[in-house]
């Protein structure tokens, strides 16, 4: 008697008995994870971590009035104010600085090779006369107060290197553990010369120096209203 050979096709994604069998002998592979039940999961994950994460980032006045008005657990919120009130005191223990500090050739290595060990360090080399390096001196001036954990230094190009280039300046380099993790020849690129406090912000944030979700970067969210600040250096370029 001839076998008689029969070709049947079998939906490997079907969920039945007969695919379990053949799943069990190896003849078609294991059943896949279902797309919209993978789907449906991730979106319950991200509900419930949107949940949990409810009062990130709020201070500590936010999270008093929360728990005055009744609208959160009493013990959630102390839990979640001792959070932040141990991140204010991290972060006031790294605020050491506040201001641009002006040096001369000879302590170059202490303020800012050595003092890059601790922290980040921008570093200015400016030129007297050119304007972007007026602009940027304005700017260092402005962001060092709001950035206490960041080293805010000018010095004159003339003094690192005597025949380092007028056309070079203002040069910033950005120091980190001793080595320059970045720099930028003169403004091209960050603003030029309408570079402004959001355009300096943004390279703290691009060499991991300020978290990009760092509150004190919203005070400049808004383009605009910074470039109304800057028009006191628009003369500059007129």
């Amino acid at each position: 008697m001839n076998n008689i050979g029969m070709n049947v096709e079998v939906n490997p994604n079907e969920d039945t008995e007969w695919n379990d069998i053949l799943r069990a002998h190896g003849v078609i592979p294991e059943k896949g994870p279902d797309p919209d039940e993978e789907l449906e999961k991730a979106m319950e994950e991200a509900v419930e971590k949107a949940y949990a994460n409810r009062l990130e980032g709020k201070s500590l006045k936010e999270l008093d009035e929360l728990e005055e008005d009744g609208l959160e657990d009493e013990d959630f919120v102390e839990q979640y104010r001792q959070q932040r009130i141990a991140q204010l005191r991290e972060m006031a223990a790294k605020e050491k600085h506040g201001e641009v500090v002006r040096i001369s050739k000879p302590e170059y290595s202490k303020e800012i090779t050595e003092a890059s060990k601790d922290g980040f360090v921008l570093v200015h080399l400016s030129y007297p006369g050119i304007a972007q390096s007026k602009l940027l001196d304005g700017l260092f001036m402005r962001v060092a107060p709001k950035f206490k954990d960041v080293k805010f230094v000018d010095i004159d190009a003339r003094q690192v290197n005597e025949r380092y280039p007028a056309h070079n300046c203002p040069t910033i380099l950005v120091y980190k553990d001793t080595n320059v993790v970045k720099q930028y020849i003169t403004l091209t690129g960050i603003g030029g010369n309408a570079m402004n406090v959001k355009d300096l912000e943004s390279i703290l944030v691009s060499v991991g120096a300020v978290p990009r979700t760092d509150s004190r970067l919203l005070d400049n969210k808004d383009r605009n209203s910074d470039s109304e600040d800057n028009s006191d250096y628009d003369s500059d370029y007129n």
